[in-house]
C-alpha cells in the first residue's frame, strides 16, 4: 500500500533555511480559520516568564500533523514552539500536553534528540487549553521526496537509513533506571494493556463493521510475545517525526510528538516504526528511493541493540492496528462534526485499506 499515513504532528521547525540570515518561516503558514490563538492573552501570561518583550510576539502555524495544534511563536529575533491539543473533544488519555511536557523534561537530559521545554501552562483562562513552550529546532524534514541538498551526498540513503535506525537504537539503550525515567510507565503487563487499550479504543470510535479488525484483535490477544526487557518506547517513532541536519543527512537534529512515550518492550516502538517505514513516509517517496528495506533494517536494529527480533511480525500486526485505530480516533471527529478539517474526510478508506493490510500479514504469518 502506498501513501503518506502520517498521523500525528511534525513540522516543528521543519525545512528551515540552513541559512541563518534567511526567513525561517518557511515551514510555517498563517494560522488556519478557528484554531487563532489569543495574542494578547498569550502575551500577558509570557511578560516576565520568557527573557524577552512579549509585547513584539508573532504568530504563525506549523502546517503539518493531523491531531495537536503547534505554532511558531517569534519574539524579536527569538523563536520559540507552541503546543496544544486538537480542538474539540478527543479520546480519553489522548494529546496530553501536560504529559508530553514532563515527558520531554524527563528526557532531554539524556537522550539530545529530544528538545527542551520551557514553560508548561495549566491554566484554561490564558488559552482556554493547556499548552506548553518548547526548544524551536532546526532542520529537515524527509516527508514525500528526498531533499535536493541530500541527493548530492554520496550514499545519503544509507546514512538517512542508519541514522534513522541508530538513533532509535540509541533512544531503546537510555538507562531507565533514573527516577524520573522509571516513572514515565509501567512495563508490567505492557503489551496485554497494549492490545486492550488499543481494542477499546477502536470500540469506542467505530463508525462502521470491518470483519477483519475483530479478526485482528482475537490474534492479536491469542498470540502475546514474551516481552522483552523494558526501555523507553516512544510510540510514534517515523521517519516525518524527525529532523536531520541540513548539510548531512546522517545526523539527527531532534525527534518529535513524544505525548505516548512510555517504558516497555522496545518491539513495539519497532514494530510501528516498520508499518511507517514500508507504509507511509518511504513508500511515498516511491521504489527509486533507495533507502534500507525491511530486511536491512531489521538486520541493522540487529546488530545494534543484540535483541531477539524472531516475534517481529506480531509487533508488526499490533503497529498496523494502532495506525487504524489513530486514523480512525480522526475521523470519528469528523464524523461526529468536532471538527471540519475536511483532510478528515475519508480516513475511513485509509482506516480499511489499514485493516486489509493486517489481515494479509496475518495470513501470511499463519
Amino acid at each position: 500500500m502506498s501513501g503518506n499515513l502520517s498521523t500525528t504532528d511534525s513540522g516543528l521547525g521543519a525545512d528551515s533555511s540552513a541559512d541563518s540570515s534567511a526567513d525561517s518561516s518557511k515551514d510555517t503558514a498563517p494560522v488556519r480559520a478557528g484554531e487563532e490563538l489569543p495574542l494578547d492573552n498569550l502575551a500577558k501570561y509570557l511578560e516576565g516568564k520568557l527573557p524577552h518583550d512579549t509585547t513584539s510576539l508573532q504568530l504563525q502555524q506549523f502546517p503539518g500533523g493531523h491531531s495537536n495544534l503547534t505554532y511558531l511563536l517569534r519574539i524579536g529575533q527569538q523563536e520559540y514552539v507552541l503546543r496544544r491539543g486538537p480542538l474539540g473533544p478527543v479520546a480519553p488519555k489522548a494529546h496530553d500536553m501536560a504529559r508530553e511536557f514532563r515527558i520531554l523534561k524527563s528526557i532531554h537530559p539524556h537522550f539530545q534528540p529530544a528538545p527542551n521545554v520551557y514553560l508548561l501552562c495549566e491554566d484554561l483562562a490564558v488559552l482556554g487549553c493547556v499548552f506548553f513552550i518548547m526548544e524551536r529546532r532546526q532542520g529537515k524534514i524527509i516527508r514525500d521526496s528526498v531533499p535536493p541538498q541530500f541527493q548530492t551526498v554520496p550514499d545519503f540513503q544509507g546514512r538517512i537509513s542508519r541514522a534513522f535506525i541508530d538513533c532509535l537504537s540509541t533512544l531503546h539503550s537510555v538507562d531507565i533506571s533514573t527516577p524520573e525515567l522509571a516513572a514515565l510507565g509501567k512495563p508490567e503487563g505492557f503489551l496485554e494493556r497494549q492490545v486492550k487499550g488499543w481494542t477499546e479504543r477502536w470500540h469506542r470510535s467505530q463508525t462502521t463493521l470491518l470483519q477483519g479488525m475483530d479478526r485482528i484483535i482475537h490474534w492479536l490477544a491469542n498470540g502475546i510475545p514474551s516481552p522483552l526487557a523494558p526501555t523507553l518506547v516512544h510510540n510514534d517513532f517515523k521517519l516525518d517525526n524527525m529532523m536531520f541536519q541540513f548539510d548531512d543527512p546522517s545526523r539527527v537534529a531532534a525527534v518529535l510528538d513524544w505525548e505516548m512515550t512510555t517504558i516497555g518492550d522496545p518491539l513495539v516502538d519497532l514494530g510501528l516504526t516498520l508499518c511507517y517505514w514500508q507504509l507511509g513516509s518511504i513508500s511515498s517517496l516511491g521504489k527509486d528511493a533507495g533507502l534500507y528495506n525491511r530486511a536491512q533494517f531489521l538486520a541493522h536494529y540487529e546488530v545494534k541493540t543484540g535483541r531477539d527480533l524472531s516475534n517481529i511480525r506480531w509487533y508488526e500486526i499490533l503497529g498496523i492496528f494502532k495506525l487504524a485505530v489513530i486514523l480512525q480516533q480522526i475521523y470519528f471527529r469528523y464524523h461526529q462534526g468536532q471538527t471540519k478539517d475536511e483532510r478528515f474526510a475519508h480516513f475511513d478508506v485509509r482506516v480499511a485499506a489499514l485493516v486489509n493490510s493486517a489481515v494479509n500479514l496475518l495470513e501470511e504469518t499463519s
